[in-house]
């Protein structure tokens, strides 16, 4: 059995050198050198974390001859996008079919919820969220 290249993108990934050399750096350059430190509480934590980051981003690398965040502001800053107005609310869909009496059941808990009667007998699908149907 063949497997489609799609399948076979997933597995081999381009990047992944990029991203293991990454978690690499960030490991030497601000775990290890925190790691003989104790902190008494997580504010305090951060803001050891936040000072190492900021000297590994703004460091001159060798190969590029300018730091990370100097790339940052050159090419990907323009790029970036405002976040959405509303956050992000997970969700599951659901298909249903609509019963005689224009009801439809979405819940193992039995709960029902009214539809249009012109969808009776059809398969409708439903999105579930924390807050709405």
């Amino acid at each position: 059995m063949q497997s489609s290249p799609r399948l076979l993108a997933a597995y081999r990934p381009k990047d992944k050198a990029k991203a293991e050399g990454s978690v690499y750096r960030v490991e030497t350059r601000i775990l290890a050198r925190l790691r003989h430190e104790r902190f008494f509480s997580v504010v305090e934590a951060n803001a050891a974390i936040a000072k190492l980051t900021w000297d590994l981003n703004h460091r001159v690398t060798k190969s590029l001859g300018t730091s990370r965040q100097e790339l940052f502001e050159s090419i990907e800053r323009d790029h970036l996008r405002p976040l959405p107005a509303t956050p992000y609310e997970f969700a599951t869909w659901k298909r249903a079919k609509v019963s005689i009496d224009y009801h439809i059941i979405v819940s193992a808990d039995r709960h029902y919820y009214s539809v249009p009667y012109q969808l009776v007998g059809t398969q409708v699908e439903v999105r579930l969220s924390e807050k709405s149907v």
